[in-house]
């Protein structure tokens, strides 16, 4: 299937992640980091839950999971997505279900485009279309959390203070929107959590 007309269907985990073209960097300040979040937030929290995400100088990864489809109806129904009668809009990238890529394509957007006013650039910040990896088991979920919170490492920072990935926040108990309880099921306990991201098991498969 063309990626660009996958579904990202409702109560499914995925790995979201993308990096600049051209493998440039998408992150110059802090300000940058903090921004994209705000970004994601304001975009992609209503339609989808975030269990881990990194951001390196130059790309991203998010774990998330797609709300149910009666919080992206909700939420459609906030857009106004039902003046219309959806069982006859088309397919694909226009449809009603492509909701959640249309949303990704705006945080992207709008990200991008404050990015290049900002640092005089012009054009595509980042790869398109933006990549997705569908979650299908518990073990790759769970080494899907530590491959990410472990990228640090690539470029020699420690992965336990990086600012800028949700580790530490799933340590804390500042509140957050993460899905903090539900991430730290998936190892069992905490203390199981931090072993496996300390001594992590060998990934015999790509991410």
């Amino acid at each position: 299937m063309n990626i660009r007309n996958e579904i990202l269907e409702t109560d499914a985990f995925y790995h979201i992640y993308n990096r600049g073209i051209n493998s440039e960097k998408i992150f110059d300040t802090e300000e940058n980091y903090l921004f994209f979040l705000l970004k994601f937030k304001i975009y992609l929290n209503p339609v989808c839950d975030v269990f881990a995400y990194c951001l390196m100088p130059n790309h991203f990864h998010f774990l998330i999971k797609v709300k149910s489809e009666i919080e992206i109806n909700t939420f459609a129904k906030v857009l106004n997505f039902d003046k219309k009668d959806i069982t006859k809009q088309e397919k694909g990238l226009h449809s009603f279900d492509s909701i959640v890529s249309k949303q990704m394509g705006k945080f992207v957007s709008s990200y991008s485009q404050a990015y290049n006013k900002v640092t005089n650039r012009h054009g595509a910040l980042l790869e398109s279309p933006f990549k997705r990896k569908r979650v299908e088991n518990e073990e790759y979920l769970r080494n899907l959390i530590i491959y990410i919170h472990l990228n640090p490492i690539g470029i020699k920072k420690n992965f336990e203070s990086y600012i800028f990935s949700s580790y530490k926040a799933i340590l804390s108990k500042v509140k957050t929107n993460l899905k903090r309880e539900e991430t730290i099921a998936v190892f069992g306990d905490i203390d199981n959590f931090i072993y496996l991201h300390n001594y992590p098991p060998k990934f015999d498969f790509k991410f």
